[in-house]
């Protein structure tokens, strides 16, 4: 188990530090203003329909799937959440940070709702919001099905180069549907011609605070190739 240390960021909302990898699970200049901008803004809004499937790949803290099951509540659309971790968080350690307090949305209940919820089968979370999360490591994962929209939030290039390759990212590329986003917080060149490579359109956008620039992913309609 990796012994994670809580930290707080610059919007007051908290991070991990992982020893075993050696970097924050967020921006420390602020991990909800972070996940909000690259995820929510760049990736959920972007995608039309009253039904979403999600892929997350780097599950983490939570934080992500929950400021989806808040906009999924929000605005009444039916999302199926698949999410990839291969070293989940005690209880105890995701019951230890703000998220619920410092949205001052939701519930304490909801998002420990996300960590306490068995593994490997889908439960639904809340009345537009079904989880299924798959302690797996992404590079020798087999994806249960396609989707509408990525995030890819896994460590930097620079801490786990196996997850950033062209080969990772035409495995998400067969499992995109027409017209899927993939959104992340890099904008490595390295990673943007790999998922180039992979058969994505790819555009940069600028990045939360304290980063320049983040990468959105667009597999083109059939009407479009």
């Amino acid at each position: 188990m990796d012994e994670v240390q809580l930290k707080v960021t610059e919007d007051g909302s908290h991070t991990l530090f992982s020893p075993r990898v050696g970097e924050c699970y967020h921006s420390q200049h602020g991990a909800v203003q972070e996940s909000r901008h690259v995820f929510i803004d760049a990736g959920w809004r972007q995608c039309a329909g009253t039904q979403l499937r999600v892929l997350e790949v780097g599950f983490g803290t939570g934080l992500n799937a929950f400021l989806t099951l808040l906009q999924a509540e929000r605005e009444q659309r039916t999302v199926f959440y698949t999410a990839l971790e291969r070293y989940p968080l005690l209880a105890g350690v995701a019951a230890s940070l703000n998220y619920p307090a410092l949205l001052g949305e939701g519930t304490q209940a909801d998002f420990l709702r996300l960590h306490t919820t068995e593994w490997e089968q889908p439960v639904r979370v809340s009345p537009h919001f079904t989880l299924l999360k798959l302690q797996a490591d992404f590079t020798a994962v087999t994806l249960p099905g396609s989707y509408d929209l990525i995030y890819f939030d896994a460590f930097s290039p620079e801490k786990q180069p196996e997850m950033w390759t062209q080969e990772r990212f035409e495995q998400l590329y067969r499992h995109a549907l027409p017209g899927a986003v993939l959104t992340t917080y890099c904008a490595k060149g390295s990673v943007r011609r790999a998922l180039q490579a992979a058969g994505f359109a790819v555009e940069r956008l600028p990045g939360p605070p304290g980063k320049r620039e983040m990468l959105r992913a667009t597999k083109q309609s059939r009407e479009e190739n």
